[in-house]
């Protein structure tokens, strides 16, 4: 018994031994890189480009990013905080953050590491080798030094070359973001029109003739033209102010039109020369609460924007008279989405082209002139005189160098003026008396002496 529990021990420490003195093979986790505390990804989400380093995490890019620096060097180049954070169109930066754009935002990303180190001393100078480098997108970045020695990556100027310096990597501080065309072409997409189809809604609509509104909420697909004409649509009347605009998104969540005209006055504003229309359509009239709301509803509009210079020739009087500000605007809205292109291409094929206006039932003329777009017939045409000031699918504003007036209010006018020259020129009227008298010379022959008898 005593032989049979030596042995048994004998054979355990025999095989322990054994076992000990093999090469023992890596842990699986040993094969993932290990990211210690001075690699360059550490120093991106600890630097000064804060936002940068939120979309990082945002877009659950570190594991990607943690994968390529255990493989070799990177350059990451960094936009400015400011770049991010005002100087990016809100829409677009609404478009990257939605869930459903994630590939897009991590393709962005990636479109600013290139998978080897490039330091200051080493960028492209001249026509010397290849200045474009592949990205971890996939795509290529240009990378130029200029004469002044100005270094920029693609369309971005280089504000801070070596920002940070890593044994795994470099950071170069750019003065704005870059994007890659994949991610611009999606961005274009979901705001053309064509990916709108137009559904047409079963059945006619019951409409209240005392409101001209729906009595019935009708349930229209997403993107479908609207169910009224617009001019149903539109507010009671000049002199009424409108309905209230809806919250954003429109009353079926398609549009937000609201915040589409605030856009658009305030290019106008920036843009220089339309003050007074953007001053009309927000103070003196209710027009700008108008439009939002028919443009939350579906419709389209075109604005023929006159200029400051045009607006000023209108006279006291033609603005004092109520509901005048709202129809002289009226005739200056086309319920069509039109825009220079579209206009010249109309009036080059078909000469003169009338188009509808929001004024019932005055339609505006357009036709070709000196290489461009007139407006109107006469001394009250105007000029197509800065093309596409703001284009949005929607919304399209034209800026033009007069006021366009419907052509019956240009000939009442001029019958005015001539009825008061009549008046002037016209004889005094002679009274009972002299009449009497004026025959009485006339039987003897003697009228003719006289001139009131003649």
């Amino acid at each position: 018994m005593i032989n049979i529990l030596f042995l048994a021990s004998f054979f355990l420490l025999s095989t322990h031994a054994h076992s000990s003195a093999l090469p023992r093979k890596p842990s699986s986790s040993s094969n993932s890189p290990q990211i210690n505390s001075n690699s360059v990804l550490v120093a991106l989400l600890d630097s000064h480009y804060t936002e940068l380093a939120e979309l990082v995490e945002k877009a659950l890019l570190l594991p990607t990013l943690e994968d390529a620096v255990g493989k070799h060097n990177i350059t990451i180049f960094a936009p400015r905080n400011e770049a991010l954070e005002r100087d990016l169109d809100p829409e677009f930066k609404r478009f990257l953050l939605e869930p459903g754009n994630l590939k897009s935002l991590q393709t962005l990303l990636l479109f600013h590491i290139i998978p080897n180190r490039i330091g200051s001393g080493e960028w492209p100078e001249g026509l010397s080798g290849d200045p474009t480098h592949s990205t971890l997108s996939n795509d290529r970045l240009r990378l130029e030094s200029k004469g002044s020695g100005v270094r920029s990556v693609d369309l971005a100027a280089v504000v801070q070359p070596d920002a940070v310096l890593r044994p795994d990597g470099v950071i170069h501080g750019i003065e704005r973001l870059l994007i890659p065309r994949s991610v611009e072409e999606d961005f274009n997409r979901r705001r053309s029109l064509r990916s709108i189809s137009a559904v047409l809604p079963e059945g006619a609509p019951e409409v209240d003739p005392r409101t001209h509104r729906l009595k019935k909420p009708v349930s229209v697909p997403a993107g479908a033209p609207p169910v009224l004409p617009i001019y149903d649509a539109m507010a009671p009347g000049p002199s009424l102010a409108p309905a209230p605009a809806p919250g954003p998104g429109g009353p079926r969540g398609h549009f937000d039109g609201e915040s589409q005209v605030k856009d658009f006055i305030q290019t106008l504003l920036h843009y220089g020369g339309y003050n007074e229309m953007a001053d009309i359509l927000v103070n003196l009239t209710s027009l700008a609460t108008e439009m939002g709301r028919l443009v939350s509803e579906g419709y389209v509009l075109t604005v023929l924007a006159p200029n400051d210079e045009a607006m000023a020739k209108l006279t006291t009087d033609q603005l004092s008279e109520p509901g005048a500000p709202e129809q002289i605007m009226y005739y200056h809205l086309v319920p069509e989405y039109q825009t220079e292109e579209s206009m010249y291409n109309a009036v080059r094929r078909f000469g003169k082209v009338r188009y509808d206006t929001l004024r019932l039932p005055h339609k505006v003329v357009a036709q070709e002139a000196d290489g461009s777009v007139k407006f109107g017939e006469g001394d009250g045409s105007a000029y197509l005189f800065d093309p596409d000031i703001y284009t949005d699918g929607r919304i399209s504003v034209q800026g033009i160098d007069g006021v366009l007036f419907p052509a019956e209010e240009k000939e009442t006018k001029l019958e005015a003026k001539t009825s008061r020259v009549t008046k002037l020129v016209a004889k005094p009227r002679r009274g009972k008396l002299m009449e009497v008298a004026c025959r009485m010379l006339g039987a003897f022959g003697q009228d003719s002496r006289f001139t009131t008898c003649q």
